[in-house]
């Protein structure tokens, strides 16, 4: 390993902490150290660190782990040194990256992104590999491993059998996950780079499916069973999702009974929020987000491509408690008794544009009475299926005496 790969990680690690060292000094010291005195680079390293730490007035910074860590222990803000295979590569979304995809050991998986600016070397699928001085960190809530310029890579040799450790689908965090699972839903897809969407399950719950279109990936069958290996695992507004382009699926002769977890709600529907009806939505992959009314996304800035949808952001009230729901495009069509494609032509002829939805929408449910089930994610019920409420007039009118009592 050169001084200046050393220079580098000695810099980020002081960085993590909050300092804003000079590159320039620390490999004068190390080049002093190691040229003028003799002393060997890893000795040269712990020195330096441990002076600039002084220096900083900061602790916790040492030199880099040589000890090998398990995949699930790690945590964002580490330095780690891990043995794993690569079971997934998946391409690069910028020059800046060399190598992305999914690294795993006995206990876990995560991803993982190599910086081209370090040169790393080129690391091939189905092989196990060492990794010195990688840096753990958190994007969008999900524990990534970051290969810089001062992380060693040195192909282990040995290639041992791993068993990927199949998880229930409640037990998912974000990150990289497996499980046993069967196709409960195939939805209509919504993007054109999408292959397919849906709904899995196993006995604790079901979750969200999505295959982007992609050489070698196929469908999955409608009532299957799948063992599906490390899956990426995202969160999004309180809720998971499972992307298969990383996973590798199997289909299982077995079958499984599907737990729902849903809640069940009735009542009337007090409020209807601000963002329901027709929205805009982000067009980039993965990402969907509503834009504001200037088309502009908080992640990729403004989208001129946006596309067209429908949702609801309501209080449902059963009168003792009032949720918060959320429907989305399939439901809305269906209480609102307007479709997306008619939305759309409305608000781009109509004056108000697309408040005129809104008052519609708004118009045809609020105050009517509804049965709402769904699963619940952050306070908010994820509507799956919402059927009106309708009274029998003799019900009704036995109601009404009761609550205004027995005449005279």
């Amino acid at each position: 390993m050169t001084l200046s790969e050393v220079t580098e990680r000695i810099s980020r690690k002081l960085e993590t902490k909050g300092a804003q060292p000079d590159r320039q000094k620390i490999e004068s010291r190390l080049r002093r150290l190691v040229e003028e005195f003799g002393v060997n680079v890893a000795e040269a390293e712990r020195t330096v660190t441990g002076d600039l730490a002084r220096e900083y007035n900061i602790t916790g910074v040492g030199s880099s782990s040589t000890e090998l860590r398990p995949i699930h222990e790690i945590v964002p803000g580490e330095w780690v040194t891990i043995e794993g295979k690569i079971v997934a590569l998946t391409p690069p979304v910028t020059p800046s990256i060399a190598q992305a995809g999914i690294i795993a050991d006995s206990s876990g998986a995560i991803r993982f992104v190599a910086w081209a600016r370090g040169n790393p070397p080129a690391m091939e699928y189905g092989h196990w590999y060492r990794l010195e001085s990688a840096v753990v960190d958190e994007y969008k809530g999900t524990p990534n491993l970051k290969i810089h310029s001062g992380t060693t890579i040195s192909r282990v040799e040995e290639d041992v059998p791993l068993l990927p450790s199949i998880m229930p689908i409640s037990g998912l965090k974000p990150g990289v996950g497996s499980v046993r699972t069967k196709v409960i839903q195939d939805w209509e897809v919504s993007h054109d780079r999408m292959l397919q969407t849906g709904l899995l399950g196993d006995e604790t719950g079901t979750i969200k499916f999505v295959i982007w279109k992609e050489d070698g990936k196929e469908k999955l069958e409608l009532d299957t069973v799948y063992n599906i290996y490390y899956a990426a695992v995202d969160e999004y507004n309180g809720r998971l999702s499972l992307t298969l382009n990383t996973a590798m699926y199997i289909s299982d002769e077995g079958d499984i009974e599907v737990g729902r977890n849903e809640t069940e709600i009735q009542g009337a529907l007090v409020h209807i929020a601000p963002g329901s009806g027709l929205i805009k939505r982000c067009p980039v992959e993965g990402c969907n987000r509503t834009l504001s009314r200037q088309n502009y996304c908080p992640v990729h800035e403004i989208q001129p491509n946006f596309r067209y949808d429908l949702r609801l952001k309501a209080v449902l009230d059963d009168g003792v408690r009032a949720k918060n729901i959320l429907m989305q495009r399939d439901i809305v069509e269906k209480i609102a008794g307007i479709t997306l494609e008619e939305a759309i032509t409305i608000a781009e002829t109509n004056p108000l544009g697309m408040d005129e939805i809104f008052y519609r929408v708004r118009g045809a449910v609020l105050g009517r009475y509804y049965t709402c089930n769904g699963g619940e994610f952050g306070g908010r019920l994820l509507v799956d299926s919402c059927t009106p409420i309708t009274f029998e007039p003799a019900e009704l009118a036995a109601l009404l005496n009761r609550a205004g009592g027995e005449p005279a």
